[in-house]
């Protein structure tokens, strides 16, 4: 059996941070043609909903944007890493559209998109242990979509890891071959990260909304926790 846990470190850094899961047990994740026009909609009201976060005529200076940007600047990251929620609302500002992947990673985009949380998600079933968060030693072996070689985690770095190495560098920005969602993903743990009370607002809402979305959609019952300093880890799944 797994649990998320998130380690002590990450708390020094973001004592105020929640860290919400929702773990799904038994689902489809086929990519079925006929669902395009449901997901590319989803998308579509996700990315409308999140122009509310570009309130800056300077992108770098929007809240969202900055808050984060903050936060990476208190631990080692590779250059040019931006958070998640950045990277979308960053296509949103430049009017481009988001073309449907696979059924949950879409619902996890849309969701993202209209909360301006960062949310990532990752297949259970190619975990090496549990799943933690926290600071890399340095070397923790990675491999990202599309690369061939190696690109290990840096020291000081936040991740996410797990026995055989890292799952995501710094935070949610860049996630693993190994643990990726695909459409032969049947067992998920998503997650989404707040550093603040008021993103922890949004994301309360946003993890319901996002339980519901994945429970009409693929006939399962999804279960979340809200992780903090007092509660750092979950029950097994």
């Amino acid at each position: 059996m797994t649990k998320t846990v998130i380690d002590d470190k990450f708390w020094e850094l973001f004592p105020e941070a929640q860290i919400d899961t929702l773990v799904i047990h038994g689902i489809d994740n086929h990519v079925d043609e006929k669902d395009n026009p449901y997901f590319t909609k989803l998308l579509s009201d996700g990315a409308k909903a999140s122009e509310k976060f570009i309130t800056e005529e300077a992108f770098k200076d929007t809240e969202v944007v900055d808050e984060w940007r903050q936060a990476f600047r208190k631990f080692k990251t590779k250059k040019g890493a931006r958070c998640s929620i950045e990277a979308l609302l960053k296509r949103v500002s430049q009017g481009r559209e988001f073309s449907p992947i696979n059924p949950l990673v879409d619902i996890y985009n849309s969701v993202s998109l209209k909360y301006g949380v960062p949310c990532g998600g990752e297949n259970i079933n190619a975990f090496d242990g549990d799943l933690h968060l926290g600071e890399a030693k340095g070397g923790e072996g990675f491999k990202p979509l599309g690369a061939t070689e190696d690109a290990p985690a840096l020291p000081g770095e936040i991740i996410y890891y797990d026995n055989s190495g890292a799952i995501c560098r710094c935070l949610n920005w860049r996630e693993a071959q190994r643990t990726m969602l695909t459409e032969e993903t049947t067992d998920s743990v998503l997650v989404m990260e707040s550093i603040n009370s008021k993103q922890a607002e949004r994301a309360d809402e946003a993890i319901l909304e996002l339980k519901n979305l994945i429970e009409k959609y693929f006939k399962v019952d999804g279960r979340i926790e809200k992780l903090t300093k007092d509660h750092p880890a979950t029950e097994e799944f």
